[in-house]
């Protein structure tokens, strides 16, 4: 295997590893990742065409050269499908989704771009298959097996020229979205994507230029082995800036999945505990197939709660366990004792514990006591809710702050702890 093949099957590998990533969303219908999906397959397949396995695959079929069309008329349908992920990121990097000028003009870019790459396709076809003469197989190179022929300028002048235009307002409308977008990973990718975009409309036009000098005259093996060797390097250049720069903004989603799922571990413990007691208050009781079977298989249930549940993401999963532990606190308050959390205070005050400040313990012994008092046999809800003066977060996030550091210092609580709290009486905070 030569060092071409091998950059090619690494090319090719890292985009069908991105496009297996993206086939989830791909087939739920978002038209975004579908784009960018079908980008990475179509430039993938293109990439294994041009390896010596590939070459040898499709020049199997008795045609000619069959490979160097395939190559390309794939390379523009990637070209074109990426255009239309210039489209949905045009459209959704805007501030609160504005449809501005240079929005419109992007969707105006993807429609004429479909019509110019199917008429592109035809034209070439038609070259390909009944104009180009018989090639020069001592060569490798494309360009040099049909050299100094018209059809071959016209063929390749159209792929190279496309290429170049459809690369060109990729850069800009890529370049330009870089202000609006919401992140910083995704300004990064925009950048890297627009770089990429930027070298292959060099690589472009050097190629064109190659291929007006191949035309109208003769050039030596060394130039044409140093411009094949230039214009090779652009293009493992742009694939390696637009790859690196597709998957930037999937960093910010697995930064916040990972985030989510830390979390969620944290707080799992809190969530089913309360969850338990009030299964109906929940909107998905938590799991106890594993724990049914063995006490020693519970973290199995944990593990499915974590991971399995019917969410569709850890994100989401993360606000409906912290909607939960608010919905049954609202039903503990019912079964707590009016004056419990000014035992919870008191108690907190008097046993303060460094790594919580006191009205996180507070609220801790609070929960933890009126859990306990729920679970009496006896014990009937009250008709009215006990005071509950512990604030939750301003937002979303500060919530989730908030409640990671109450299940921690709920964990450092006991039921004789809550026991306790329920038989003295109030000292009064100081």
């Amino acid at each position: 295997m030569n060092m071409s093949d091998l950059l090619a099957y690494l090319i090719a590998g890292l985009l069908l590893i991105q496009a297996g990533l993206r086939a989830k969303s791909a087939v739920r219908g978002h038209k975004r990742d579908r784009s960018l999906w079908g980008a990475f397959v179509a430039f993938a397949a293109a990439w294994l065409s041009r390896t010596t396995a590939g070459y040898a695959v499709l020049d199997s079929l008795d045609l000619p050269d069959l490979a160097y069309f395939v190559k390309h008329v794939l390379s523009i349908i990637g070209i074109c499908v990426i255009l239309r992920y210039v489209t949905a990121v045009y459209r959704t990097a805007g501030p609160d989704g504005e449809r501005s000028r240079a929005i419109r003009l992007s969707a105006i870019v993807h429609r004429v771009a479909t019509r110019a790459s199917v008429a592109t396709v035809l034209v070439m076809a038609v070259i390909f298959f009944f104009l180009l003469g018989k090639p020069d197989t001592a060569t490798p190179y494309f360009m040099e097996r049909h050299r100094g022929e018209a059809a071959l300028a016209v063929y390749m002048g159209l792929f190279y020229l496309y290429s170049g235009v459809a690369a060109a307002v990729c850069a800009v409308q890529w370049g330009g979205a870089v202000k609006d977008a919401p992140f910083r990973s995704l300004r990064n990718g925009l950048r890297m994507m627009s770089t990429a975009m930027v070298i292959t409309t060099i690589y472009s036009v050097l190629r064109i230029a190659f291929l007006f000098v191949i035309t109208f005259s003769q050039v030596s093996d060394g130039t044409e082995h140093t411009q094949e060797m230039v214009t090779d390097t652009l293009l493992y250049m742009c694939f390696l800036f637009w790859g690196l720069g597709a998957i930037a903004p999937a960093t910010h989603a697995a930064r916040e999945r990972y985030h989510a799922l830390r979390s969620l571990v944290v707080l799992n413990p809190l969530w089913r505990q309360l969850a338990l007691r009030f299964p109906d208050a929940v909107r998905h009781r938590p799991s106890t197939f594993f724990t049914r079977i063995t006490a020693k298989a519970a973290r199995l249930d944990t593990v499915r709660d974590l991971l399995f549940s019917p969410d569709p993401s850890l994100p989401a999963r993360l606000d409906r366990f912290a909607m939960d532990i608010r919905d049954v606190i609202f039903l503990l308050r019912q079964h707590a004792p009016d004056d419990l959390a000014e035992r919870a205070f008191a108690r907190a005050e008097a046993d303060l514990r460094p790594q919580h400040a006191t009205e996180v313990q507070a609220e801790a012994l609070w929960i933890r006591a009126a859990l306990a008092m729920a679970d009496e046999p006896k014990h009937e809800p009250a008709g009215v809710s006990a005071p509950y003066p512990f604030a939750p977060g301003a937002t979303p996030r500060e919530e989730v702050t908030h409640l990671r550091d109450l299940a921690s210092a709920y964990r450092l609580t006991t039921p004789a702890d809550a026991q306790s709290l329920l038989i003295c009486q109030p000292t009064g905070r100081s």
